[in-house]
């Protein structure tokens, strides 16, 4: 595709395979989009009316939904990156008059499409706490190479099988993050290391503390990105006062202030960000056993946002790696109030024929940078 980076496409069901020629000869563009909570794919085919892509391929089933599966790899420097693995959910055919104007799509979702497609609304987990039903819910993945990470919570006390039986309500996707969310967790579906795995990442929102290589602007020949633009929202950040009733008569209430902090991701500012709300979150709460109480506030600590947002685009060949999402990287070049360390919250790969351009999200919470140097 370009001089020292290459795309491989696998796509076939169960067990996808190197696609043929044919159809890599027909590829005009690739997207890739990663981001929080889930992923998405779409190619994109430049086709005639005699392609073989639609004459034979498409009846044939090569590109069913939910049944076909596609891997996209860009190796870079002879080091491949998973870009996607997912499933097929949807392709779409643009016919044109004009000659080789025909478009042909696929689009599709990364494989935690598989776990919301069957409700099961009868599943009971008796005397199973939260980590250990999550581990039974993947084990059914585990023929898709899905290999499943979870962290248990820091209090988590299950419910006596004679008071209360937990029972899954929706499908698995459903319910796992339901279960994420009681303490403030994520749950994604990450593609890789190698093709064919992905991991099931279920914990808390923890990025890789090793920063990839510095997004750098206005520093003439050393510029690796085409734009980047900066978003300070003074209003982000709030003062939430929780509530639990006193433990010995279990009618006074106590109010209890959480710290404007995110435990699972410290500031990379060394001025943060003053809150400018305050909130009360339901009182309906307080009556839950202090176990409980403790962490719902774990989990509202981690829902905190960032008040500093960065939105910008890049070209992979002139920055000379790919940047992944869910990791941190450096900035310079912004002045002092915005250079330093950051969040990668979303990447989308867009890929053609000798193009491979990136465009992100970052965020951080507080204004200057709180580490001397960035990794360059």
């Amino acid at each position: 595709m370009l001089n020292g980076i290459h795309l491989s496409l696998l796509i076939g069901p169960a067990v996808p395979v190197q696609a043929p020629q044919v159809v890599m000869d027909a590829l005009s563009s690739v997207q890739v989009n990663s981001g929080r909570d889930k992923a998405g794919f779409q190619l994109t085919f430049a086709v005639s009316k005699h392609s073989p892509l639609l004459q034979i391929m498409l009846p044939a089933g090569y590109f069913d939904p939910v049944i076909t599966r596609v891997i996209i790899i860009a190796s870079m420097g002879g080091m491949p990156h998973v870009l996607m693995d997912g499933m097929i959910t949807q392709h779409e055919f643009s016919p044109s008059s004009d000659p080789a104007q025909s478009t042909f799509t696929v689009t599709g979702e990364d494989l935690s499409l598989m776990m919301d497609i069957v409700e099961a609304p009868f599943m009971r987990y008796p005397a199973m706490p939260d980590i250990a039903q999550v581990y039974a819910i993947l084990s059914k993945y585990a023929a898709f190479g899905i290999i499943p990470i979870a962290i248990p919570p820091f209090i988590n006390v299950p419910d006596l099988p004679t008071d209360k039986i937990p029972t899954q309500t929706g499908t698995d996707l459903s319910y796992l993050r339901k279960l994420a969310r009681a303490h403030g967790y994520v749950f994604y579906v990450e593609p890789g290391p190698l093709p064919g795995e992905n991991i099931a990442y279920w914990g808390p929102d923890i990025r890789i503390p090793v920063p990839q290589p510095a997004l750098t602007i206005n520093m003439d020949a050393h510029t690796n990105v085409d734009s980047m633009s900066f978003s300070y929202d003074g209003l982000a950040k709030k003062i939430l006062v929780f509530g639990t009733f006193d433990p010995v008569t279990k009618k006074i209430p106590i109010p209890i202030p959480l710290p404007n902090l995110n435990l699972f991701k410290p500031p990379l500012g060394a001025r943060l960000t003053p809150p400018a709300k305050v909130e009360f979150p339901s009182w309906g709460a307080a009556k839950a056993e202090l176990p409980k109480v403790l962490d719902m506030i774990l989990g509202e600590l981690a829902q905190s946002s960032d008040a500093l947002s960065v939105s910008g685009s890049l070209d992979v060949l002139r920055y000379g790696h790919i940047l992944r999402s869910r990791m941190l990287v450096g900035v310079r070049g912004a002045s002092l109030s915005y250079d330093g360390l950051y969040y990668v919250n979303s990447v989308t790969h867009n890929i053609k024929r000798g193009e491979y351009k990136q465009s992100f999200q970052l965020s951080r919470d507080g204004m200057i940078s709180n580490t001397p140097k960035v990794p360059v």
